[in-house]
């Protein structure tokens, strides 16, 4: 890759060729303020609040999708331009509700926060405020687009990262609207509910909706026993809520949390990866061996992903593995074998997650096999960021907290299990387990790193002691198609299937950066949560699903073994077709 050489305020700078001016300044230690642009997006240049000076030109460009060139001379702070900037603030703020102490972006808004850096004090323009209803169709997201600032992310993110296209512009000028086609509501629309929009969204045009009270109520209640679990993901993400590090594990601090709320017991969601890994694994090693099933086998923890599948994908259907997601499977466990062991009613017992994903909320309601304990297995899905407004507004000292353990029978946990938040996660820990169920043999280095990555599709070959599996791996839903068009084809054509086993993730560098996560997720933020959950695997004693004490014992007093009748009824699901566009 060729290299520009330029000037950023005076300062020389070299830089790849086809780079921004923006990515020029960031490495010259200069950030210049942006509102449309996105680093996961393609630069549109929508809002103007990154426009810079070449100097000796009378030419403004826009930082975030100028590209860097040879000897270019660039002014990115003056007091023209931070009139200009300031200027466009206060012109998007006239068209934009002063609701700040009630908005669920307070604190976290990125139009708030520029205009505290900017100083606006005053509204120097005409207010020309929309007031238009919110949306509220689905039970995971709130559209509110009175709101809107017409950056653009939610519709960029939607249709080029997700592939899904539920929301698009409508209109024009100031009667821009983004929203599903034909003003549909949302639960109408395409959407699976990944939540990427609300993450993308600098401000508070679309949030999750807020279930925190319910938790509390649930709490307060003495006739209710309230069971929390938390998700892989969780424990890498928190902590930027409390100025920690990304990536910071605060697995035991999380623990403590919940118990200070009032929690009665808390489990972990990584015990159900295992247990996943111990029904999924062995599915996989079953039609493989007794050519019962469509290969390739393709996960299904993500519900985003598997409601992408039912509406756009759903000849696929046969080669999605039955097995619930790891949260719903500990939903099932807590009201039944937990339950029994404790001798307490299912009845009584109030069912919380804690997740990093929008689609949960809708993933619990889902069908009627999301309530094989005879009860809703899960009851409610809080995301990392509503927990984290749930620790503060409850006085907790977070950082304070001293470490502690989950509870047992079903909170003990392996490495595999952790791994399961992020891309290629899910595969490196089947494969573990699968390594195991094929030869007899333990895996002698677990560090399945071939699978790893972030590349959006990535493909190989996993030799098992002379068995070639074939697998591949997709994160951002727009990946997907390549990987489904290639078995589509094969079939066509008669031939083998170019794959095994796919793993899919609905959201970029998955679980890590899902649609509840602490905002600003980005591939350096990503990295460093990845390096995370890699950290708290390599530090567990125990590695592997099936080497987990207690799930050998759930399977022994309980399941019976994996793919038994028990475990099909409690850890299965099944899948139909939906239309993309409800009528």
């Amino acid at each position: 890759m060729s290299t520009v050489h330029m000037k950023i305020n005076g300062k020389p700078v070299e830089i790849e060729a086809g780079q921004n001016i923006l990515a020029a300044a960031k490495k010259a230690n200069i950030n210049i303020p942006t509102l449309c642009y996105h680093p996961d997006l393609p630069a549109w240049a929508a809002c103007g609040l990154c426009v810079v000076k070449q100097e000796n030109s009378p030419k403004l460009l826009r930082a975030c999708a100028a590209p860097v060139q040879e000897n270019l001379s660039i002014i990115t702070h003056d007091a023209e331009l931070y009139k200009i900037r300031k200027t466009v603030i206060e012109m998007i703020l006239s068209t934009h509700p002063n609701e700040c102490l009630t908005c669920a972006r307070n604190g976290t808004c990125e139009l708030q926060r520029f205009a505290a850096e900017f100083g606006v004090r005053q509204q120097p323009y005409e207010q020309r405020i929309v007031n238009l209803p919110k949306d509220e169709s689905t039970t995971s997201l709130v559209l509110d687009p009175s709101k809107c600032i017409k950056c653009g992310r939610c519709v960029q993110v939607c249709q080029q990262q997700q592939g899904v296209y539920a929301l698009e512009f409508i209109g024009r000028g100031d009667q821009t609207l983004m929203s599903p086609a034909a003003s549909l509501p949302l639960n109408d629309s395409p959407c699976i509910k990944c939540g990427q929009c609300s993450a993308h969204c600098p401000v508070g045009a679309i949030y999750e909706k807020d279930e925190t009270q319910d938790l509390i109520c649930a709490i307060n209640d003495p006739h209710k026993h309230v069971v929390v679990q938390i998700a892989p993901a969780v424990r890498v993400a928190l902590g930027e809520a409390f100025n920690l590090p990304a990536g910071t594990i605060t697995t035991g601090k999380i623990y403590a949390a919940l118990r200070s709320l009032g929690v009665d017991k808390v489990f972990d969601t990584n015990f159900s990866a295992d247990l996943t890994i111990m029904e999924e694994g062995s599915e996989l090693v079953q039609r493989l061996t007794t050519g019962h099933g469509a290969i390739p086998q393709i996960t299904s923890c993500c519900p985003a992903w598997t409601d992408y599948m039912e509406k756009y994908y759903s000849d696929m259907i046969p080669h999605f593995s039955s097995a619930k997601s790891p949260m719903m499977m500990q939903g099932a466990i807590t009201k039944t074998y937990y339950a029994e062991k404790a001798k307490i009613d299912p009845a009584t017992i109030f069912s919380a997650a804690i997740m990093p994903c929008t689609a949960k909320k809708w993933e619990i309601g889902r069908d009627d096999n999301m309530q094989a304990s005879g009860f809703n297995d899960v009851d409610l899905v809080l995301t990392t960021r509503e927990f984290s407004r749930l620790i503060k507004a409850s006085g907790i000292d977070f950082l304070a907290l001293e470490d502690e353990m989950a509870d047992s029978p079903i909170g003990a946990y392996t490495g595999a299990g952790t791994i399961f938040g992020n891309t290629g996660g899910v595969m490196e820990a089947a494969l573990r387990t699968a390594y195991k169920l094929i030869t007899g043999e333990e895996l002698e280095d677990v560090n399945v790193t071939a699978v790893r990555g972030m590349e959006g599709v990535r493909s190989g070959e996993i030799d098992i002691k002379g068995t070639k599996l074939k697998v591949a791996i997709a994160h951002g839903m727009a990946n997907v198609s390549t990987l489904l068009e290639e078995i589509r084809e094969a079939k066509r054509e008669g031939k083998d299937a170019p794959y095994h086993f796919i793993e899919v993730m609905a959201c970029r560098g998955g679980c890590v950066s899902g649609g509840g996560q602490p905002y600003a997720s980005t591939d350096d933020i990503r990295a460093q949560r990845i390096a995370g959950m890699y950290n708290d695997d390599e530090r567990s004693t125990i590695r592997c699903s099936h080497q987990n004490p207690e799930i050998k014992q759930i399977y022994e007093e309980y399941l019976g073994e994996p793919l038994s009748k028990k475990s099909h009824h409690l850890l299965h699901t099944t899948y139909t077709e939906r239309p993309i566009y409800k009528r």
